[in-house]
């Protein structure tokens, strides 16, 4: 066996000592010598081995106790079982040995990280099941693992490029609102700071390069802005600090992307916070309202946006007074106003709670969460992949609250509907809804619910359940229980949506091979051929043009519009006709960039129909068979998921010069209405050669004109080109890139 050489069992020792620095003072001496006895063990089992960075594996369990200590501040077990949380997997010991040498309560939440290792592929889903199982048994299990997670993306640059994009996407996608979920806000902020830096390295570098040439002028601004709050506050005897804090590269360049809009039209870069402290006699509540009394008294508040959190906390135990007030530059500015104990948890979330509250006696929306969980690990039949969706709707960060007619109130997801709701309130009612009043107006069942309405359930005897229910419900709760009432007729959809591909593929022409039932499967973004019959069968799902789903080639008499597609047939050495099956024996290699070329035979990739994206654009692969790629764009909502669930198929992607071939493009544009514009914007699309246009819409309406322009463009600089010469018409105000390309 291999051994450590002094150099790296002295740098062992030195970050052991970093690492006794930050709880020295938290424990006793026996706690102390548990926590010692727990890296000495830990250490000598991890003797000689190494991470991927080169450095001895043990350094890894020990950062992850210093964030547990340090940025969750949890206890002295909790730390013992993170020095060893790695030991049963990656050595000889078992948890028996854990349990022997320190206790059942360590052994346990080893036991439960032990299971929950690893990426979340198949046979992770399930595992992750399992360990939810345990979830409100004891939540530092999920604790340690956030904890884990955050120091491997803090170390991530020793990873393979396609590794590094699989272990941000998961992160993105499940960790991070996780650890919304439990209301750990740093850590939720510095997974998705990180997920963003390696997902989107370039946008990730171009804003902070913006954020620090504009850096000395933002805080002079700011002290100006909170100078006249510090003194009246002075004046009136309120003890506080007030702070700022710059808003993450992730949520300004995710505002970016959703309003369409460029840095420098986000103004709200920084939040101001006065953080109180408390005074014994008076209710947190009224001293934080007192607060924002003098603030408006300074600053004109904005009537729609103060929000009340203390009043009705968020599902995460989230409590503060937020509210936007015009400052002297012109810009809003928002100030978060709260208690020193309400930012203890407003920082550490659920965490906090754990170091202060007896836990079984510490009652919040946390619990309800766990129950719906619960709910859904009682379904044994649930596929795996369908579990991790309706547990990441459970994951929520937005809610709304809503009330019963005796004015108990309910939290559910943005974007419930009455369904939902009948179905939070009982499974009966759910499966008889026929609808609500709301403000004494009936609604229909899909009725959209919104902040703080009263909602009167309206049930019929005849009413059963409904497939096409699935389509409007927004709770993972309503999904399964919806689901649920399905279960039996389950074979017999199967097979009748076995037939129905069957015969799909048989009016094609086509072969009814295995590669061409993972076509369709791909195109779905399904798991399996069993969940493919089971969603046609049930009517859940459409086939549609199986041609164009199995890859046939379409053409445009105006202008050959080339869609990138499966090559069906190729000449063999000897001039026969080859099956797919057979032409294509070589397969893709994983570890290296897959690169897309416009010029090659037999075309190994496609593009995948729900982003669209054209040469040029920043783009990943999904591997669907060993010897086809689907590309998506690397911000297309898809690729999450598939890089949460499926990480092991992504591949990194890069185009060549496409030239030859033109793509469907759809624009969308704004401004005011003038004589001649619509002329002078053809125009110049028409002096561009290398652009030709499907179809121009324009409308007018009170002097605002909107349009669409449908354009076949060959690659992402001929596009971006003619953006910037569109830009320059007087009258146009935007222009943005809309990726649904039907009219």
């Amino acid at each position: 066996m291999q051994h450590f050489t002094k150099s790296e069992i002295s740098y062992i020792e030195d970050r052991y000592e970093d690492f006794l620095k930050v709880i020295q003072d938290k424990f006793d001496e026996e706690r102390m010598a548990r926590i010692d006895k727990a890296f000495r063990f830990a250490n000598a089992a991890h003797d000689g081995i190494k991470r991927k960075s080169g450095e001895p594996y043990i350094i890894h369990p020990i950062a992850v106790a210093k964030i547990v200590a340090q940025k969750l501040g949890l206890g002295a077990t909790t730390i013992v079982a993170s020095l060893l949380h790695d030991v049963v997997e990656d050595t000889e010991y078992r948890i028996t040995d854990i349990e022997n040498m320190f206790d059942s309560k360590v052994a346990n939440i080893v036991d439960g990280l032990t299971k929950l290792s690893g990426d979340f592929d198949l046979s992770q889903a399930l595992t992750l099941k399992k360990i939810l199982m345990t979830l409100s048994d004891d939540v530092r299990v999920i604790l340690i693992k956030i904890a884990d997670r955050l120091h491997n993306m803090q170390t991530l640059d020793s990873m393979l490029p396609q590794k590094k994009l699989k272990i941000a996407g998961e992160t993105l996608f499940l960790y991070a609102p996780l650890a919304h979920r439990l209301g750990l806000y740093a850590i939720k902020s510095e997974l998705e700071e990180l997920s963003f830096k390696y997902k989107h390295p370039e946008e990730y570098n171009r804003i902070i390069y913006q954020l620090h040439n504009q850096e000395e002028k933002r805080n002079y601004l700011v002290e100006e802005f909170i100078k006249p709050i510090k003194d009246r506050l002075k004046t009136e005897n309120i003890y506080c600090n007030v702070t700022h804090r710059l808003k993450s590269t992730y949520s300004i360049w995710e505002k970016m992307q959703k309003k369409g809009v460029t840095f420098d039209e986000i103004y709200d870069l920084q939040a101001i916070r006065i953080i109180i402290k408390a005074k014994p006699d008076i209710s947190e509540k009224r001293q934080c309202f007192d607060v924002m009394s003098i603030v408006t008294d300074v600053y004109k508040p904005k009537p729609d946006r103060i929000r009340d959190w203390i009043t009705v906390p968020k599902a995460n135990g989230y409590e503060s007074l937020h509210v936007t007030v015009m400052g002297p530059q012109g810009k809003w500015v928002e100030i978060q106003i709260r208690t020193e104990r309400m930012d203890e948890v407003a920082e550490h979330g659920f965490a906090a709670h754990y170091r202060y509250k007896d836990i079984s006696n510490y009652e919040n929306e946390l619990d309800t969460w766990i129950e719906r969980i619960r709910e859904q690990l009682r379904n044994p039949d649930i596929d795996a992949f369908e579990f991790l969706d309706d547990f990441k709707l459970n994951l929520f960060a937005t809610e709304i609250h809503v009330f019963t007619p005796k004015g108990e109130m309910i939290s559910l997801p943005q974007g419930s509907t009455v369904a939902d709701f009948a179905y939070e309130i009982h499974t009966d009612l759910g499966n008889k809804c026929i609808g609500a009043k709301i403000n004494l107006k009936l609604v229909s069942i899909s009725h959209i619910l919104q902040n703080g309405d009263q909602i009167e359930i309206l049930s019929s005897e005849s009413q059963v359940p409904k497939l096409e229910w699935l389509k409007f419900v927004s709770s993972a709760k309503a999904r399964t229980k919806i689901k649920d009432s399905f279960k039996l007729e389950k074979s017999e959809h199967i097979e009748k949506g076995k037939i129905a591909v069957e015969e799909a593929i048989k009016n094609a022409k086509a072969p009814l091979t295995a590669n061409n039932l993972k076509k369709i499967i791909a195109h779905f973004n399904l798991n399996n051929k069993e969940q493919l019959y089971s969603d046609i069968g049930t009517g859940f799902l459409e086939l549609g043009n199986i041609n164009d789903i199995l890859g046939k080639k379409a053409e445009n008499k105006l202008i050959k519009y080339w869609n990138i597609t499966f090559s069906r047939k190729k000449k063999g050495e000897h001039g026969e006709i080859e099956t797919e099956e057979e032409a294509t024996g070589k397969k893709i290699d994983k570890r290296k960039t897959f690169v897309l070329k416009e010029a090659q035979d037999n075309i190994t990739f496609s593009l995948a129909k729900c982003c669209n994206p054209i040469p040029g654009e920043k783009v990943i692969g999904y591997l669907s068979t060993d010897d086809h790629v689907i590309i998506h764009k690397t911000e297309c909502n898809k690729v999450a998921k598939l890089l949460s669930s499926q990480g092991e198929r992504i591949i990194t992607a890069e185009w060549t010069k496409f030239k030859k071939h033109a793509y469907l493009r759809r624009l969308r544009l704004e401004g005011f209405d003038r004589l001649g514009i619509v002329n002078e914007v053809t125009n110049i699309i028409s002096k561009v050669h290398t652009i030709n246009m499907r179809s121009v819409k324009f409308d007018t309406h009170d002097g605002i004109f909107e349009g669409d322009l449908f354009l076949y463009v060959h690659n992402a600089e001929d596009l971006d080109n003619l953006v910037i010469q569109l830009e320059k018409i007087k009258g146009i105000d935007s222009i943005s890139r809309v990726e649904i390309l039907n009219d």
